[in-house]
Formats: C-alpha cells, structure tokens, sequence
C-alpha cells in the first residue's frame, strides 16, 4: 500500500510522539527505579542492627529489610539481586545497615557477610569457669553448655591425645588470647578456635624440647599453668619453674599455694591449714609430683619457662608485697624471707 503525500507528515508526527512516549518512559522508569535503589534517608543516620536468619530467602530477607525501612522497594531489592544472580548467596547473620545505605550497598553486605563481630579477651591465668563467664557475659555462650561441650566432646587435637573426657579435659588448653568473633558462633566453634590458637603456639620446637627434658606435653602445661598463677612477673617465670624442677628432681612436695586455690574454686587471700590438708589429687601439699592437669591457661611466656628453667639451686620462694618473689636455697633462708616478707599474724 503506497501512503499519499498529504498523509506522510501525520506518519512522521505520529512515529515522532510513539519515540517521544518511549523515551520519556524510559526516562521516568529510569528515575523511578534510581530513587527506590537511593539510599532510604539522604543524610547519614545511625546503623541498625539486622538479625538474618539461617536459611532466609531473599523474599524474607527483603521483607525484613523493608519492614525496618532500610530499603525502598522489596521487590527492586529482589530484581535486583536475582539480576546479579546474588539472591542465593545472600547471607544469614548480624549486620549493620544504615537508612543511608543505597541498595546496592545493601545488597552487597548480605553476599560478602560482612557481620558485626565482637572481641572478648581471655586473660592468661584464667581457668575454663572464669572462661565461661567471661563468654556468658558478653552474649556468646552459655556458661552451662560451654563447659559440658568441653568435657564431653570430642576435638581432634594431637595434644589431647590420651587425655580422658571430664570436666578438667580442656583445663589449660584454651589458649588465653584476644578473639573475633560474629554473634552467633556455637559453644564448639569458640573451643575449636582456642584449641586451634595453642596448637599454632606450641610449636614443633617445643615438642622437641619437651621431649629433651622426658616431658609430655599434659605435663608441660601443667608446670606451666602453676607457673603462671604463680608468678606474675613474666622475668621471674624461669626462675619460678626451676625451683619447681628443683623439687621434682628431689622427690619434694612442690608446695604450690596455687594449686591451692583451684582446689577451692575461689580466691583467697589467706589459706588456712584446713586448706592445706585438702584430700585432692591437685593438692602439691599432700600428693607429690604434678597434679594430675593444668589448674588454668598458661601464656607462651610461662610454657616457655617450664621447657627452660633457669640454671639455680633455689628450692624455695616467697611473694614480696610488691608481687615479686624472693628465693631461696635454703630453709633457714626461706624462714627469714617469710619473716621480712609476709604479714605478721
């Protein structure tokens, strides 16, 4: 069919407003969908916290996002991410989103994980309740199960071979350190992650050296956690450990007021001869040679100093008011250090 001239210019006008009402579509779907992907507020605004669940999908995960009014659209967040083929590698866990934070941003959070994480310290010298404790007031464990965790069940470590399930299991092999963490790790996650710490510590070379002296590594972290309640001052650790090798050598009763203070669970200022005569195996008062395990987590500066003793003949020490140690080689020494040292009754 030919089209008359007199008809061409309604043709060309009418082609001219089909173009027009297209792009001005697209302009505004464009526009329409560059707002719902801006961030929800303009100006900087504080971060909520946004608890993902395991196993969410991205529709719940969308639902959740725009029912805190942190993103625009649920259904743009949804195209969006199934465009970029990210909607099954959105992540479950806590997160920081800010109203201020565009869709993409959003998004880009949940696929790459980037949880909150928190830090809690374990002091050296702490044992596996104070442990429990410290993880149970931050909000990451429960006291109860963590310590059940750790004496019933199985963690696959060269250096609990041969050590028997129970409640002391694990006593000394949580490596005291600082660590990371996002909410939501389990009771079996942290231990594995202190276990895992003080293998990376107790290296090769101390093995050998271990071996050296005929010690098995339950033994060297027993010394060593004796050491380290003993001895505050990380100089005088090697000295402290060879007063205790001094007394081992010689079949003497290690006399170790720390091993005390496992015994009670508690600290106390002044032990009493009652405490002394405790009928407990970790009682270095009454039962020679090392207790049977650790009475709490040694740091590498005490575990070193049970593997190299410092070459002297003491035999005996006593705490200064200061917190440092006098020693001695004698028991009439001995007497009179705790004459000028300790507090007259």
């Amino acid at each position: 069919m030919t089209v008359s001239p007199a008809a061409r210019p309604y043709w060309r006008k009418l082609a001219l407003w089909v173009i027009a009402a297209v792009l001005g579509a697209a302009v505004i779907a464009f526009v329409q969908v560059r707002t719902l992907m801006a961030p929800v507020s303009a100006i900087p605004e504080p971060e909520a916290t946004v608890v993902v669940p395991a196993r969410a999908s991205a529709t719940q995960i969308a639902s959740l996002l725009s029912e805190r009014g942190l993103i625009r659209s649920k259904w743009l967040f949804l195209a969006y991410a199934r465009y970029a083929g990210l909607d099954k590698r959105l992540k479950a866990g806590e997160y920081a989103i800010s109203p201020a934070d565009s869709l993409g941003q959003v998004v880009d959070k949940l696929t790459k994980g980037q949880v909150l994480t928190y830090t809690f310290t374990i002091p050296e010298g702490y044992t596996l309740a104070q442990m429990a404790d410290v993880l149970a007031n931050k909000g990451l464990a429960d006291r109860e199960r963590f310590l059940r965790i750790a004496a019933e069940s199985d963690f696959d470590f060269p250096f609990l071979e041969g050590i028997p399930k129970g409640a002391n299991r694990l006593e000394g092999f949580l490596f005291p350190d600082t660590y990371r963490v996002s909410r939501g790790v389990t009771e079996e996650q942290l231990i594995e992650m202190m276990l895992r710490r003080f293998g990376r510590v107790y290296t090769d070379e101390f093995r050998q050296r271990a071996s050296q002296m005929g010690m098995t590594t339950l033994q060297v972290v027993t010394l060593a956690s004796i050491i380290e309640r003993e001895a505050k001052k990380a100089e005088e650790r090697p000295l402290v450990s060879a007063v205790f090798h001094n007394r081992i050598e010689k079949n003497w009763y290690l006399e170790s007021c720390a091993t005390i203070q496992y015994i009670l669970g508690e600290p106390k200022e002044i032990l009493t001869y009652e405490d002394l005569a405790i009928d407990s195996p970790y009682n270095t008062y009454k039962y020679g040679g090392l207790p049977p395990g650790p009475i709490a987590a040694p740091g590498e500066s005490s575990l070193m100093a049970a593997l190299n003793p410092a070459d002297v003949d003491y035999m005996f020490f006593v705490v200064k008011p200061d917190g440092s140690h006098a020693f001695a080689r004698t028991l009439a020494e001995h007497n009179a250090n705790k004459r000028k040292y300790l507090p007259k009754n």
